[in-house]
């Protein structure tokens, strides 16, 4: 994986060559390269913003700048290689046997809070890139007309990192290149570590704790000391659903219903969480589903009314 940041403060980036990050560029798995927006300007006050058009507060990030610095990225992708190697190997014709090119343009990331919210399933896509490129902008934003142009040579992706501002994108982009390049095979210390934290299974992760087993006064639960994996297993599970349900209940609600067992229904139940048996939501779809020669109207209006398959998080038991 390549990542290349173009902003005005490449200092700010420093800390990615900290911790198993910097061991990840240690092994080659990751290549970080920062570019100094301000090394694309002519004048000697080095100037990369100025006033906007029509008026109003702030000031915008000049294109030029933008676009000499992203036509040298672009010149150094490592996709411009394996599309020169690959030429001529794709599929001709417009049969069926013809397969659609793959677009081999690098991703350009735009931190933004009008760009699509980052989360964890959007971590997983982005590990499987070749090369992505950040734009932090600063003051108000950059001149649209570089994204435009950037939509030529690279596929172009707002992205937020959630729904407030910052001063400016890069502890954005820190962020998501933690994210991703955890998610890249080799980078993490211990894999196992990527299947049970939080967000990965759609829920919360368990507590978790170590030595001493009394600390201050307080003990850890007797279950982790037990050596009952089983009980040890279904502490942890128990914990993750009722710590969703506390913090995240909107995670809990879109969760696949079909991926309750018999005791996850027992436990919410317990604190008035009531879901279908599976089963029975599979064939109650399956009633209301048309038959090919049925009056869809008939099928319908006959269709048997059960119970809901989400959850119903909107009056769960207080502190239960």
């Amino acid at each position: 994986m390549r990542y290349d940041v173009v902003t005005i403060f490449p200092e700010y980036l420093e800390p990615l060559k900290l911790s198993l990050l910097g061991k990840a560029r240690e092994k080659g798995l990751v290549d970080l390269h920062l570019h100094d927006l301000r090394e694309y300007t002519f004048d000697r006050h080095r100037t990369v913003d100025d006033t906007p058009y029509g008026g109003g507060a702030g000031m915008v990030m000049k294109a030029e700048p933008w676009g000499l610095a992203l036509d040298e990225v672009l010149a150094a992708s490592p996709l411009n290689a394996s599309e020169d190697s690959t030429e001529g190997t794709k599929s001709e014709g417009t049969g069926p046997a013809a397969e659609p090119a793959a677009d081999t343009r690098p991703l350009l990331i735009v931190p933004s809070p009008a760009g699509a919210v980052f989360d964890q399933a959007m971590a997983y896509e982005l590990a499987e890139e070749k090369h992505i490129v950040f734009a932090p902008a600063r003051y108000e934003g950059i001149d649209e007309r570089v994204l435009d142009w950037a939509q030529e040579s690279f596929r172009v992706m707002p992205v937020s990192l959630g729904d407030y501002v910052l001063y400016g994108g890069e502890v954005a982009v820190m962020a998501m290149i933690e994210a991703i390049t955890r998610l890249i095979p080799g980078a993490m210390g211990n894999p196992a570590s990527l299947e049970e934290e939080s967000h990965t299974g759609g829920l919360l992760e368990y507590p978790v704790y170590t030595k001493p087993a009394v600390w201050r006064d307080r003990e850890v639960p007797e279950v982790l000391l037990s050596g009952n994996h089983g009980a040890i297993a279904r502490w942890r599970r128990d914990r993750q659903i009722e710590r969703t349900l506390e913090r995240r209940p909107d995670l809990l609600e879109a969760y696949p219903v079909e991926q309750w067992d018999k005791k996850d229904r027992r436990f919410l139940a317990e604190r008035g969480v009531h879901f279908a048996n599976p089963a029975k939501a599979a064939q109650k779809k399956a009633k209301k589903s048309p038959a090919p020669q049925a009056d869809t109207a008939a099928q319908a209006d006959t269709a048997p009314q059960g119970e809901s398959t989400q959850p119903d998080t909107a009056q769960p038991e207080a502190n239960s």
